[in-house]
């Protein structure tokens, strides 16, 4: 079975650059290349650990600064072409209550913006 046909939920690339924040660290971890309701395709610039669950702040907002905040399992990753980062498939276990409209708000916004991703 491939990757695809595991996923229930349509994914949508990300148009802008979209940084990740490892909130334990306030580090930023990559950027953003597809999103879901579920989960995400991280462009890695640092090193994560297969298998581990992380917290994330995905810095959506422009000057305004919104954020949204989830936890996410890391199920696999691979190298990408560029030297030092690689792609990361995430599967969300967590959205803050709070943040959770918010996603699904901007998710509606891609849909209307791009086709939904591969």
């Amino acid at each position: 079975m491939s990757r695809q046909e595991y996923r229930r939920a349509d994914r949508y690339d990300v148009p802008d650059t979209v940084q990740v924040v490892d909130t334990m660290t306030d580090l930023v971890v990559g950027r953003l290349g597809n999103i879901s309701e579920t989960g995400m395709l991280l462009i890695a610039c640092a090193p994560l650990v297969d298998d581990a669950l992380y917290q994330f702040r995905l810095e959506i907002g422009d000057a305004r600064g919104e954020a949204i905040e989830l936890g996410a399992h890391l199920l696999w990753q691979d190298q990408a072409s560029a030297a030092g980062q690689a792609w990361m498939g995430f599967r969300f276990i967590k959205v803050l209550d709070e943040h959770a409209r918010p996603l699904r708000d901007w998710l509606q916004s891609l849909a209307a913006r791009v086709q939904p991703g591969r």
